[in-house]
């Protein structure tokens, strides 16, 4: 089972770089995040035309994250994060898809800090570390796939001394990702690539693909009973370099397909 996330910057002005993507790698499950179309401008029908039933919860201009599975339906679980009822964002959709419940995230980014941006993000944050403990407590197979604008080390940043300052490097909020982990998730693409240097995001400017000037804050994180069905995982810079792409990288998880238990006796 393939699993990837990919923050598209505008799924309909990058639909047709989408749906090659999408031929060209044939993931099982999609996450994507940064939709920046309302619910009834999401793409449904090209992308059923490619093979994948979809589920999404999207926003007029900003935010929207979606679910999509190849030759079948996702069954939506959830539909925003809990724990506020007044925040209307559309940053969280969850989904059961063969066997599987996954997550699709699109933290808020929390600039400038200080100020109410980044206390809402902090508050998110913790509204995701107590939902997140409840699906640990479930028993279920969970991937909490996104964009989570979180670096969690200065390994993940080029030139992080440049970033002490931004949201997305903040103390606080690394620790808040160092939290999720303690729970007991697994980090696929630092558990793939333990040391390595690895981003998933580069600006467009100044030549920051061209010069692997990024940062890592694109994760796929997995509960305890999926994590040792971790076969591979990767960044699909290549497309990043197209005209027209996103400026995030998809990156995706292989699973190991879950044995069979053996009959008593």
């Amino acid at each position: 089972m393939r699993i990837a996330t990919y923050n598209v910057n505008g799924v309909n002005g990058r639909l047709q770089g989408l749906l090659a993507w999408l031929a060209e790698t044939r993931p099982d499950i999609v996450c994507l995040q940064e939709l920046k179309a309302p619910a009834e401008k999401f793409p449904e029908g090209a992308l059923r035309r490619a093979g994948y039933g979809s589920v999404w919860h999207g926003e007029s201009r900003w935010n929207g994250v979606a679910i999509l599975a190849r030759d079948c339906d996702p069954i939506q679980t959830r539909r925003g994060l809990p724990g506020d009822r007044a925040d209307v964002q559309s940053r969280y959709v969850e989904a059961a898809v063969n066997g599987v419940i996954v997550a699709s995230l699109y933290a808020p980014n929390g600039n400038p800090q200080p100020g109410p941006k980044f206390e809402f993000k902090l508050r998110w944050l913790e509204r995701l570390h107590a939902h997140a403990a409840g699906l640990l407590a479930s028993g279920h197979p969970v991937a909490l796939a996104g964009d989570f604008n979180i670096i969690p080390e200065p390994r993940d940043v080029y030139a992080p001394e440049r970033w002490l300052d931004d949201a997305l490097f903040h103390p606080k909020v690394r620790e808040a990702y160092a939290r999720l982990l303690e729970q007991g998730w697994t980090d696929a693409l630092r558990a793939r690539f333990p040391d390595e240097t690895v981003y998933t995001f580069w600006k467009y400017w100044r030549g920051a693909l061209e010069r692997d000037a990024g940062l890592r804050i694109d994760h796929l994180l997995l509960s305890p009973d999926l994590a040792p069905r971790l076969k591979d995982a990767g960044v699909d810079r290549a497309f990043r370099a197209r005209e027209g792409a996103s400026d995030h990288a998809a990156v995706w998880i292989e699973l190991a397909d879950q044995r069979a238990k053996r009959a008593p006796g």
